[in-house]
Formats: C-alpha cells, structure tokens, sequence
C-alpha cells in the first residue's frame, strides 16, 4: 500500500460510489442489449463496462447484436437507454451507505470535496436529486461530457483540481471502478478503492488505498 499523504481534497465518482445506480443501470443495458439478441451473460458485461463511458458501451454493443436485427442506431439507442435508466432510478435509487454521514462529516473539517464523473449533468442531477445528496456540493459537480474528458483519462480529476485551487498531489480521488482508479492515479493524486483487489491489474492494485466502504474512509480523514 502506498503511503498517504496529507489530503486537502476528496474527489469523489458518482455512479457506484455515491449512489447505488451502476448496477441497475448496466442491468438495464443488459436487458436492452439481450432484446437485440446480444450474447452477454450479466456478470461479464457489468464487469466489462462497469465505469465506462456509455458511448462507448453502447458501440461495442452495436458489434455484437445478432444478424437478423438492423445496424443499431447508436444515437437513438443512447437517448432510449437514458429514459429507461431515469425510469429503473425512480423506482427505488439509494444512496450507497455512509454517503450522508460521509458528507455531513466532511463539512465539518478543512477538506474540499467534489465530484467528477463520466455520466452527463442530466443524470447526475437526477440521481444526486434522488437520493438527497445533491444539496452538499452546490457548484462542485464536474461532469466528463462537459470537461471533454473522460476517465481513463487523467483530464476531468485534474479540471477538479484546478477549480478546486488544490494540487493533484493534494487531492485523493475516491472511485469504485477501474477506469476511474487508473484517472486518479494518471493524474498523480492518491486513490481510494471501492473495487475489491480481485479483478484489478497488479500494477493498479499496488497503488492504491483499498477501503470496505465509505464509512472506513470517514474514520480514516477524520
């Protein structure tokens, strides 16, 4: 594990880190994608695409609809999946547990805190909304579509730090999946991990600081 440094400022992912909405949204590619006669089986598609842009699922999907089915049309099916993502959150999204507590936590301490996430403002806003969490960061919500940077690339962490005023070395990035645990560590900054050990390369397993959940990382920074 590598040693931590002191930390002026916490970045935060969204999807799978803050709110529980990575696995019903990839639940809900899947089903589409099994509707165009897609060989996916569930658990290595969420693996595959767990924290990966959603232009880009939505292409390798368009490689692997069966022959019988017309060559997808990316842009509508994009359009349609976010409308079927905003229904399936709707019904019953939940924070992921100790975010509140987290955050409440975090505003009591000399710690900035932000978020950067792949996903475009619209589901952010939504999802943020949903589950009440949307008041603690006023205009700290960076969103890759926006920035014109998206994870694995170290550019949207690093557009955080600078409207943050705080150096990357400075900044601990806090994500759950592999594209955004190689950003953090692109951009120089520390790197919490929701990701479990198992499933990550070596080289980033070996660099990063692999917390059970966000409660473990309140008693940590506090």
């Amino acid at each position: 594990m590598p040693p931590r440094a002191a930390i002026a400022a916490l970045i935060f992912d969204l999807d799978g880190t803050l709110v529980d909405s990575e696995g019903p949204g990839l639940q809900v590619l899947h089903d589409m994608g099994l509707a165009l006669g897609a060989p996916w089986r569930r658990d290595n598609m969420h693996a595959q695409f767990g924290g990966v842009p959603m232009a880009q699922c939505v292409a390798e999907l368009a490689r692997h609809i069966a022959p019988q089915h017309q060559p997808l049309d990316q842009a509508q099916f994009v359009k349609d999946l976010r409308a079927n993502m905003a229904l399936r959150f709707r019904q019953d999204l939940k924070e992921i547990p100790g975010a509140t507590a987290l955050l409440q936590a975090l505003q009591t301490h000399d710690l900035l805190f932000a978020i950067g996430t792949n996903g475009p403002r619209e589901k952010a806003e939504l999802t943020l909304g949903l589950t009440g969490l949307r008041p603690y960061f006023g205009e700290r919500l960076f969103c890759a579509p926006e920035v014109g940077s998206f994870k694995p690339a170290p550019g949207l962490f690093l557009h955080v730090a600078a409207a943050l005023g705080c150096a990357p070395q400075r900044c601990a990035v806090v994500e759950d999946s592999l594209p955004g645990l190689q950003a953090g560590l692109a951009a120089g900054m520390q790197v919490f991990s929701l990701h479990p050990r198992a499933g990550l390369p070596v080289e980033v397993a070996q660099q990063v600081h692999f917390i059970d959940g966000l409660a473990q990382l309140q008693s940590w920074l506090t």
